[in-house]
């Protein structure tokens, strides 16, 4: 399956800043934080893509299909802020994030399925089940 990722893209300013001041800013754990980690498998039938999305919520997610590519956007949320609450450090990445990936010419699009379960979303795309070949009798 051909699949292609839109991650964030620090700018050189920000990795110069990082040379500068390291372990205040590291762009590669920022883009690693702001994107699911997926696995893609074949399974004989189907294209399956499995996105860990850990404190995300189902109704935080929004999964599109146009043309040939397979985008999805999510939102991890803090949570529920209160004054009592005073944070010393925060290491979970929180925030808007968004993967996209072309689809193979092979994918049945109509009868693509999502499953979130357990912080894991599954999405299982169909092969396109080809029309059998007519055998054309010649006169």
């Amino acid at each position: 399956m051909k699949y292609a990722v839109n991650l964030w893209e620090p700018t050189n300013v920000f990795r110069n800043f990082a040379s500068v001041f390291p372990g205040v800013f590291n762009p590669e754990a920022a883009e690693a934080g702001r994107s699911p980690k997926v696995d893609i498998f074949d399974d004989g039938d189907n294209f399956v893509l499995s996105a860990e999305l850990p404190g995300v919520g189902k109704e935080d997610l929004d999964i599109d299909v146009k043309d040939n590519r397979l985008t999805i956007k999510g939102e991890k949320k803090l949570g529920n802020k209160t004054e009592k609450e005073r944070y010393l450090r925060v290491e979970r990445s929180y925030g808007a994030f968004e993967r996209t990936f072309f689809l193979d010419e092979n994918v049945d699009r109509e009868n693509i399925k999502a499953e979130y379960k357990d912080g894991v979303l599954r999405l299982t795309l169909p092969r396109r089940q080809d029309e059998p070949s007519k055998k054309i009798e010649v006169n």
